[in-house]
């Protein structure tokens, strides 16, 4: 992080792209049985169920739903082609009027999802243009390699960058290279198993993120 008062909290905001900035939780819950019938592996079954799942992390989702580790990759290919069929999925209120404020700050914006990149530029639509670096087509287990390359990328060391993100599973990744984490709840991931991951901030509407980001230390 930089000392100067005037200056951005970090040079570099890496965005998780799902239930962060993309509203694709119905579009996902939609494809999920035909998905899950294919590949084999369970679904939640009760609304108990699904909010239990929202607060685990990968391993344990994988493990509760009995998902073939094997298939991993099988799944992320189909879930990149589905997702591609479908068009664009649209952004959450706020998300492009902030991406927009960081990016005229100075911020160094990117992104860091396990989507491919042509289905995060046509979500994003003209604000993709904001990005600068594109760490796309992360596996479930493979984000800290892809926060990685974007922090060489963009020549920045891991304390001037954070990671904004909606699920346990980007707690972990920042962690695991030693980016901050900024958790927002409006997405996938259960907002007290966020909380209990000591973000570096918590951010309950995605207005809250500019002055967070911008403000002194």
């Amino acid at each position: 992080m930089r000392e100067d008062r005037n200056r951005p909290r970090w040079d570099l905001v890496l965005f998780d792209l799902d239930g962060t900035l993309v509203d694709s939780l119905p579009w996902f819950l939609s494809i999920l049985p035909e998905v899950a019938a294919r590949h084999r592996f369970r679904v939640p079954e009760s609304d108990v169920e699904r909010e239990a799942l929202r607060a685990m992390g990968p391993r344990a989702v994988q493990a509760h739903l009995a998902v073939p580790r094997w298939r991993l990759p099988l799944i992320a290919r189909e879930m990149r082609r589905r997702k591609s069929a479908a068009g664009a999925l649209p952004l959450f209120p706020g998300v492009a009027p902030m991406l927009r404020t960081l990016h005229a700050a100075g911020v160094t914006l990117a992104l860091a999802t396990s989507d491919a990149e042509a289905n995060s530029r046509r979500s994003l639509g003209a604000d993709a243009a904001l990005i600068r670096h594109w760490g796309c087509g992360a596996s479930l287990f493979g984000k800290p390699r892809v926060l990685r390359r974007v922090l060489r990328a963009a020549g920045t060391a891991p304390a001037g960058a954070i990671l904004i993100g909606d699920e346990v599973r980007d707690a972990e990744a920042a962690r695991a290279v030693g980016v901050a984490f900024g958790a927002v709840t409006w997405g996938y991931g259960a907002a007290h198993a966020l909380r209990a991951q000591a973000p570096a901030a918590v951010f309950e509407r995605a207005e809250e993120i500019v002055p967070t980001l911008l403000g002194p230390r």
